[in-house]
């Protein structure tokens, strides 16, 4: 095991305050398992933690520090930088308002600036909504797109991943109408490479095996139901092969995420939006982990919402958040030591 000043400090955003976040946080923390693999560091809202200790029942000591490197990192403390002070009473507001929607983003950007300077090693984020961005004045629309613009990439993917499924996304939030039209033989080349020194530098899986799901039934059946395969897929496909990725495709998507989920693939690259997300949240609805690869930075996340029907009545499941975690080390890890890099 390694000497706890030598662990990773993980950055953990604490999300909406009205929403789970501060629950699910306040939960993940109180497991000793997570001290032993990384020093977790809240950025977030003491007044707010102070509320979902009280609400838990769990005496831990907050310990409010200016810079990650003055921490205690230990059980039963938990170390928080202060980026609002928000005196609300979470448990009679649940609903997002300009001043919670602020504070959350503010969050955010902490935690990013935190990671491009190396002062933490990856960042974790709890749930956040569009419209509590909306009502902030927020020009975007999640994280994945604040993430983006504040590191400066514009090749990036969402992945979500458990221990047996891991998607890749092509299309994000989109009409499914639109689908077809948006689709490019560029951006499929993109993803599936991004995808691919994701797994080899960030998972440390030598040589990935990845899937590409078709788009229409069958794959398109030789065009018979649809003609994006041979135009777009395919030609992604086959350029994808020739620089040495182990690429399979395009395949049927009703049979591609059960080979995946045994063993089949390391990674299935998706079209659209639920073609990825059903199968998924289906094997992983509690544990998943959302993570965004082409990022400089790694950046991990619950794969979940704020849920404002149950937050703070002490009911909600910290899985995903824990498994969050375990990722960004895991990613940390990995990129530290140059694994396959």
């Amino acid at each position: 095991m390694k000497p706890s000043h030598t662990l990773p400090v993980i950055g953990i955003t604490m999300g909406d305050p009205v929403g789970i976040g501060p629950e699910i946080m306040v939960k993940a923390l109180n497991n000793p398992k997570i001290y032993t693999l990384c020093r977790p560091l809240i950025i977030g809202d003491s007044i707010i933690i102070q509320q979902a200790l009280t609400l838990l029942g769990f005496k831990h000591e907050i310990n409010i520090i200016n810079d990650p490197d003055k921490g205690k990192y230990q059980f039963n403390t938990l170390d928080i930088m202060d980026i609002s002070a928000l005196h609300i009473d979470c448990e009679s507001l649940l609903e997002p308002t300009i001043e919670t929607g602020i504070a959350m983003q503010d969050y955010i950007i902490k935690g990013i600036d935190l990671a491009l300077d190396n002062h933490i090693s990856a960042l974790v984020t709890c749930p956040i909504t569009k419209t509590a961005l909306k009502l902030a004045g927020s020009q975007f629309h999640g994280h994945t797109e604040l993430l983006a613009h504040r590191t400066n990439t514009s090749d990036y993917a969402m992945m979500l991943s458990g221990k047996k499924l891991t998607v890749v996304l092509v299309t994000i939030h989109i009409p499914l109408s639109k689908v077809s039209a948006c689709l490019t033989v560029e951006d499929i080349i993109k993803k599936i490479k991004l995808t691919h020194t994701t797994l080899k530098n960030r998972f440390n899986i030598k040589m990935p095996k990845i899937a590409v799901a078709g788009l229409n039934p069958h794959a398109g059946e030789a065009s018979m139901f649809g003609h994006e395969e041979e135009k777009i897929i395919v030609p992604a496909v086959r350029t994808a092969k020739k620089e040495g990725i182990k690429i399979f495709g395009p395949l049927p998507p009703d049979t591609v995420f059960y080979k995946a989920v045994n063993k089949g693939y390391d990674a299935v690259v998706c079209m659209y939006h639920d073609q990825g997300l059903i199968p998924f949240k289906l094997v992983h609805f509690k544990d998943g982990v959302n993570t965004t690869i082409g990022l400089p930075i790694i950046r991990t996340s619950v794969d979940h919402g704020t849920a404002y029907d149950i937050a703070w009545q002490g009911i909600a499941d910290q899985s995903s958040l824990t498994e969050a975690i375990k990722m960004a080390v895991f990613q940390a890890t990995n990129k530290e030591s140059g694994t396959n890099g």
